[in-house]
């Protein structure tokens, strides 16, 4: 799977892991619109968090954050913003609002990745994938999803079925790259963002039911390999 998502490397000194996560994080509120926090605690071994949320994007990493994000969008956050001065630590993970610019989709990684390869084979529109090395793929699409997520699997028959599909939004933060969750590894980009992409994420509806398919097949095999 590791080779599907590419290598990250770091470079060894804090002063350069610093740099690194001050670029991105004036990358993503600058050149994306989107908003960023700075999280802290650190990633259990076994990706779990203490929220209720199921699949937690940003696993151990949200807990202290306050509701407010430190850097909204716009282009005068630069790399050295005050509110963000906290990323010159190595140790400050680099975390991402959902719920005002995008909210993700949150499927396995094996489902996913067929998915993302039909969809692309089909011409649909795909905005940012994010690889969590929880064995999670994150499909960033239009706000307001996670409330509507009912919703649009009623629409489309999926409602009474057991999917792993999750949905974050309001309220929700995502693990940014190159935030590292622990000793799991960093998050990665498979589908990096671009100004079309980010700037207007698709509808999940044209995304979902090809994810639900996928993860409905998954757990299929799983089940007739476990009988």
């Amino acid at each position: 799977m590791d080779n599907l998502f590419g290598d990250l490397r770091f470079g060894a000194r804090r002063r350069g892991r610093g740099s690194a996560f001050e670029a991105a994080a004036a990358e993503y509120t600058g050149r994306w619109g989107w908003s960023v926090a700075v999280g802290s605690g650190r990633t259990p071994a076994d990706g779990l968090c203490d929220c209720a949320a199921v699949h937690c994007a940003a696993p151990g990493l949200h807990a202290a954050v306050s509701p407010h994000p430190t850097a909204g969008p716009g282009a005068g956050y630069g790399p050295h913003a005050p509110e963000l001065r906290e990323l010159r630590s190595a140790d400050a993970p680099l975390l991402l609002a959902a719920g005002r610019s995008f909210d993700v989709l949150d499927v396995p990684a094996q489902p996913g990745l067929q998915a993302l390869v039909r969809l692309e084979r089909m011409g649909t529109q795909i905005g940012p994938v994010l690889a969590l090395p929880t064995g999670r793929l994150l499909f960033f699409v239009a706000p307001g999803t996670a409330q509507r997520l009912p919703e649009l699997l009623y629409r489309m028959g999926w409602d009474d079925a057991a999917l792993d599909l999750a949905c974050h939004g309001e309220g929700s933060y995502v693990a940014a790259p190159p935030t590292a969750l622990g000793p799991l590894g960093p998050a990665r980009w498979l589908r990096r963002p671009c100004r079309e992409s980010a700037g207007c994420p698709p509808e999940a509806r044209l995304l979902l039911g090809t994810l639900a398919y996928a993860c409905h097949r998954s757990r299929e095999r799983s089940a007739e390999l476990a009988s």
